[in-house]
């Protein structure tokens, strides 16, 4: 074999430059590099034991695109001011690997090792002190470096070998201070009081010095992470400081210990942080009010039993949702670490064999419009945090195929100290399908999924601490690296009912790795860490425990059915290894290399270290409410002034870089209307049924204003749980049926009892709301460590409400109609702002009537920015106008009255409402003594973070209409009844199950198949199945998703280079030539078959660097929102069932979906009648608007054909549809593409 090193450089050409060119534009206006002329990126690949052929075939494959790069080899000359960066050594690269995986294919031999670093090439009359600012600006220290640009002789990695674990020599003798001294030595995250707990046990049970692993592992149990240490602290002495809210908050503490009589009786029970965050679920468990939990011991989620319609049918099903935080990761690498937020928060009720099938994102941020200079010592700049989580957070949802159905950001200054990162997951599955057993002496633990490597090393503890400057450069090795794809496998994996009946008990690997994830599925484990698979040598035994590298899992099966388990696991193409076996001794056992490491009583572990004491002391707010001030005098500068709010600002260019539509359940779009302006206040998506139609759905929203929680966190809790409440309600949700989960996040408390008081009256107010409205919190996650030297975040409780409903009874917020009446909804609240909840009762059951009757049209909730803001974006959406009632609100127009709901109804069905106004038709708000355009409202409001989050792109240019008439109806030679569908799934495709039911409901027989890599034995076994099931099909469908990652730096290259090989290429040209067949790509798929020639030629064929291609869109990012797409040519059979000039409005979601072709190209493509779809805007015209052609398509091409139209390829999603989706979008979205592709074969 060839170990010599080959390296090639790829640079996007001009004008396909775009990552070079927003680059270029952020340091000029955020460093103030005016001298910075140019910029360059260049993508260096380095690889090894490959020879000159297959290095020749990979260069023009999978390092580079003909008809986009330019491709320079190691003697290239660059010019100007040049660096490069790489990731740091065990940190995971989804570029490389995915490179190495494509080389794979390409050569069908085993995978080569890739290098990968990207080169900035800087021209322009800089200084030393001006790179500098370029290359802190470019490279984080926590998980990169600067690369050498030299080449390196050899990729082999030398891994140093990895010495035995050491025993901790003479601990059980050491002295407190000793103790103490090597507590901080090793940046233990335990107490010390534990510490000497660990001593006391070793000393006297085991009568041994411990292993450096043991005390390791103890420390990562015992986490505030993993164990809740600080919730579950006793809070022995509690004092109220004397006034009127103290008096409030003292007597909800009053019906908290009456609430504990009732739940405990007699039993002795200590006051706790967790106690009081869990009393309420318990209380009505105990009244019988909470029949519908699901009672386990295994908890991997919240979990609620529903019903669900399928076909007319009533079907048990299991509804989880959870929450996550990944605050400190995200603060030091944003990108890895909101990635792995949501992960995580995938991993847990995927653990519980459910179907993970919608997320919602809550952050918190200081300002990012922060100039950079102003940055924080230690800190990244607020700006860099915001729009690299964002990206993070989105890239591993759009790849692993979850709709984001809600994202907010939450801006207040206190969160400087460290951001926020929440996220919330909704699962169901059938109740039948999830076995809930307690594993049994003999029972096997299988790891299925990833590797482990040391990322992720110490995160447990490391989120657990608060931080200085020095801290965060140190803890580079906490974060994890995501890998979707992967997580993805496991979704498919877990969703089918055979698997999953399988399982005994599964854990998910977050915090802890392999000590926690299988240390708590049995009382007694033997684990052999040698059998754990690894990413690279070097790991020792300490790190293989401890590591927390994603997208694993920890199953329990019964011995007889691990063959089983790990054939299906490997038709998922996933890795599984039996690890551990279950005894019965009540030990945690590990070993590695043969000797054991770490040998603890279950009985000491499960005592999560010595019970902590503390006082409590809550003080008395100085306010009940957060009043808002304004620079303006009159209520119009008020009113256009409150729409410039961060926290009222439009986020659309944030929102819309999130997938919300992948799954085809989304009820609710993030923004509504014909302009998509108005957004939702949550988000509600359809149960993920596999077959069959329902129309049961789930519901989610959140709750939390930062402002109010630092006057007051016990109002800022009650109203979180409220607001989140009423969000519910302004959906056509029943509050009665509303289940909660909270995420808290607080500063480091210590042992100061002011600090103390503060979480402790936030979960009272929750408390109160629970109570009264007899709704419970039934999970919730706490994150306790907000704190940077002397900063500190805002009290924070997020509140979550979740419940199932009936998309009939779903509604939106933006006005439907002109001259309807508009009505608010007040909830009455006494001097101390606390409310009145029986009038919220009869309130919310009001609604929810009027709602399932059809007497309102719209709902829109009081927030922050008040009913100005609620009015403002209700009349966005459908441009409906609002004319005030003859009153006078004045400041009260801008209050956060949270729990007030403004109506859109025909007429008054509820005594108390008051009359505020009537929708119009003129595009403009009326109130009193001012009118504002709606034009005004808009931009006003669309404005202040488009720096940061730009929400569409222009291109210059005018395009004339075009339309191509075939004028007869193409039909197959062959008549089939039920034509078959291949359906190939790739790493990273994830439109499969949707391109299955558009099938299968137009009359179909599909086929998916899973193609298959972790060996070459495996690739070529793939490919010869592939082969006979296109040879048995009449139709190809190449669904969406991001094959491999989308890398390396181009979508497609992975489904590219699998059916350029010799079988698949006669297979598909055989299906076309000779039997008639049809060829369909949408998203990912069309950029397979645009860069196989597939589209325009008809055939597989090489690529040239002047062929039509589809790169990054105009914007620099992904793009997902609704597109209205017009037919402009009937030459496909596939666009039978369409008219030339039909319109449709369709889901997009693509980063890389940007057609591009020169004008001779286009000028052939119209002659032929190739081009099918093109994006139109308002008045039905092809348009370069990038509200309306969001990627910047040359000529709006939305969808091309081959010559003879039975290829074609379109970036618009047609196959998400069902009934009653995106029920907030107008129009006709059906263009009956699947039904004409069957209706071919008849």
């Amino acid at each position: 074999m060839n170990f010599d090193v080959r390296r090639v450089f790829a640079e996007k050409r001009l004008g396909f430059n775009t990552e070079a060119v927003n680059l270029l534009n952020n340091l000029k206006e955020n460093i103030y590099l005016d001298k910075l002329k140019t910029l360059r990126i260049l993508n260096r690949y380095d690889v090894s034991n490959i020879d000159e052929e297959d290095f020749k075939r990979s260069v023009t494959a999978v390092f580079s695109e003909s008809n986009q790069d330019m491709v320079y080899f190691e003697d290239v000359e660059l010019s100007g001011h040049v660096f490069a960066v790489e990731y740091l050594p065990g940190q995971y690269d989804q570029r490389a690997d995915s490179a190495a995986q494509c080389i794979q294919i390409v050569t069908g031999k085993e995978k080569p090792p890739v290098k990968y670093a990207r080169v900035f090439v800087l021209e322009g009359d800089l200084s030393k002190e001006d790179i500098e600012k370029v290359k802190n600006y470019c490279i984080n220290p926590v998980d990169s470096k600067e690369a050498e640009l030299s080449k390196p002789a050899a990729l082999y990695e030398e891994y140093p070998v990895a010495k035995d674990v050491e025993t901790v020599n003479n601990f059980i003798n050491k002295s407190k201070e000793e103790l103490e001294e090597y507590r901080l030595s090793i940046g233990l995250a335990m107490s010390s009081e534990d510490l000497l707990f660990c001593q006391e046990y070793f000393k006297n049970i085991e009568k041994r010095n411990p292993t450096i692993t043991e005390i390791k592992v103890i420390d990562t149990y015992w986490s505030d992470h993993c164990r809740h240490t600080t919730f579950s602290t006793i809070i022995e002495n509690i004092e109220f400081e004397k006034g009127t809210i103290t008096e409030e908050v003292k007597k909800t503490y009053d019906e908290y210990i009456n609430t504990r009589k009732f739940v405990y009786e007699s039993k002795e029970k200590d006051v706790t942080l967790m106690d009081l965050a869990t009393v309420g679920a318990k209380e009505l468990r105990k009244s019988g009010l909470l029949d519908d939990l699901e009672i386990s011991d295994e908890i991997n989620a919240c979990s609620i039993i529903i019903n669900v319609e399928r076909d007319g049918k009533n079907e048990e099903w299991l509804l989880m949702f959870k929450n996550e935080t990944h605050n400190h990761p995200t603060e030091i690498e944003p990108f890895g670490g909101a990635a792995t937020c949501l992960g995580g928060a995938i991993r847990d009720p995927l653990s519980g064999r459910s179907y993970v099938y919608q997320a919602m994102r809550i952050s918190g941020s200081a300002d990012p419009k922060q100039k950079i200079e102003d940055t924080l010592q230690g800190k990244l700049p607020q700006r860099k945090i915001s729009t690299e989580a964002a990206a993070g957070y989105s890239s591993y949802g759009n790849q692993i195929g979850l709709a984001t159905g809600y994202v907010n950001e939450i801006y207040h200054p206190d969160y400087v100290a460290k951001r926020m990162e929440v996220g919330a997951v909704i699962a169901a599955a059938p109740r039948e399908n999830v076995k809930r057993e307690t594993p049994v002496k003999g029972d096997i633990v299988i790891l299925l999924g990833g590797r482990t490597g040391r990322d992720g090393l110490g995160g447990a503890t490391g989120s657990s601490k608060e931080h200085t400057e020095e801290s965060i450069i140190l803890c580079g090795s906490e974060v994890q690296k995501g890998n979707a794809p992967t997580e993805r496998k496991i979704q498919r994996l877990f969703r089918n009912k055979k698997v999953s009946s399988l399982i005994k008990k599964c854990n998910d690997f977050g915090a802890g790795g392999v000590s926690v994830a299988i240390g708590e599925l049995a009382d007694g484990l033997n684990i052999n860490l040698d059998l754990v698979p690894k990413k690279y040598d070097g790991l020792d035994g300490t790190e293989l425990a401890i590591s927390e590298s994603q997208e694993r899992m920890a199953v329990v099966v019964r011995k007889e059915d691990m063959e089983k388990f790990s054939e299906y696991a490997h038709e998922e193409n996933l890795e599984s290894t039996v690890v551990a076996e279950v005894t019965d001794d009540r030990r945690l056992k590990m070993t590695w290399r043969g000797k054991t490491i770490l040998d603890i009583e279950r009985d000491f572990l499960d005592t999560n270290g010595v019970k902590q004491k503390t006082n409590a002391e809550i003080a008395e707010p100085l306010n009940t409410k957060y009043e808002r001030s304004f620079e303006s005098k009159n209520l119009k500068g008020m009113w256009l002034e409150n729409l410039k709010d961060l926290n009222v600002a439009s986020q659309k260019g944030m929102i819309e870089r999130f997938d919300s539509t992948v799954g085809a359940g989304t009820v609710l779009m993030p923004f509504g209307g014909k302009t998509q302006l108005t957004p939702s206040e949550g988000m509600c998506a359809k149960i993920p049924v596999e077959n069959g139609v329902t129309d049961t759905c789930s519901l989610m929203a959140y709750g939390f204003d930062p402002y109010l929680s630092k006057e007051s966190p016990y109002h800022g809790a009650m109203y979180a749980v409220i607001h989140s409440v009423a969000k519910i309600v302004a959906m056509g949700g029943d509050y009665k049926n509303i289940r909660l989960t909270f995420q808290e996040y607080f500063e480091k408390l210590n042992k100061e009892p002011k600090r103390w008081g503060k979480p402790l009256s936030a979960l009272l107010g929750a408390f109160k709301v629970q109570h009264e409205l007899k709704i419970p919190a039934i999970g919730g996650k706490d994150s306790m460590s907000g704190t940077f030297k002397d900063l500190n975040v805002p009290p924070t409780l997020i509140s979550f409400a979740v419940t199932a409903s009936n998309v009939k009874n779903i509604i939106s917020p933006e006005f439907k109609k002109s001259n309807s009446n508009v009505y608010l909804v007040k909830i009455k609240k006494d001097k101390n702002n606390i409310p009145d909840f029986e009038d919220i009762k009869i309130k919310y059951e009001a609604i929810y009537e009027a709602v399932k009757t059809g007497k309102i049209l719209s709902a829109h909730t009081v927030g922050y920015g008040g009913i100005a803001a609620a009015i403002s974006k209700m009349t966005l959406g459908n441009e409906i106008g609002f004319k005030s009632k003859d009153i006078m609100l004045n400041n009260e127009y801008f209050d956060a009255s949270y729990g007030d709901i403004i109506l859109e109804a025909e007429e008054l069905f509820l005594e108390g409402c008051m009359a505020i106004g009537i929708t119009t038709d003129e595009k403009k708000v009326s109130i009193n003594e001012f009118c504002i355009s709606l034009e005004e409202i808009k931009n006003t409001w669309l404005t202040p973070l488009n720096n940061i989050f730009p929400f569409k792109k222009d291109v210059s240019g005018v395009i004339e209409n075009y339309s191509f008439n075939n004028k007869s109806t193409s039909k197959s030679n062959v008549s089939i009844v039920k034509p078959r569908v291949f359906i190939p799934v790739f790493p990273g495709t994830n439109c499969e199950y949707d391109t299955k039911r558009a099938f299968e409901r137009a009359g179909a027989e599909t086929e998916i198949f899973v193609f298959k890599n972790l060996s070459s034995y495996d690739v070529k076994d793939s490919i010869e199945k592939m082969n006979n099931l296109i040879r048995q099909s009449q139709i190809i469908a190449f669904p969406g998703g991001f094959s491999a990652g989308d890398e390396p730096e181009g979508s497609g290259k992975f489904i590219a280079a699998v059916f350029r090989n010799e079988l698949l290429k006669d297979a598909v040209t055989d299906l076309l030539k000779n039997r008639d067949g049809l060829i369909i790509g949408i998203c990912n798929g069309f950029q397979a078959l645009i860069k196989l020639g597939l589209v325009p030629f008809g055939e597989i064929t090489e690529i040239e660097a002047d062929y039509p291609t589809l790169t990054y869109n105009k914007i620099g990012r992904h793009v997902s929102s609704f597109v209205k797409t017009k037919v402009a040519s009937n030459l496909s059979p596939w666009l039978n069932g369409c008219k030339i000039g039909d319109v449709h409005y369709l889901p997009v979601s693509h980063g890389e979906g940007r057609f591009v072709a020169s004008d001779k190209w286009i000028e052939e493509l119209k002659k032929k009648g190739q081009i099918a779809t093109q994006y139109a805007d308002i008045y039905n015209n092809p348009t370069y608007d990038g509200f309306y052609n969001p990627n910047g398509s040359v000529e709006a091409i939305e969808g091309i054909t081959s010559p003879d139209g039975r290829v074609l390829g379109k970036m618009a999603h047609s196959e998400r549809l069902d009934s009653n989706l995106y029920k907030n979008i107008p129009g006709n979205k059906d263009q009956l593409i699947f039904e004409s592709g069957v209706k071919y074969f008849k």
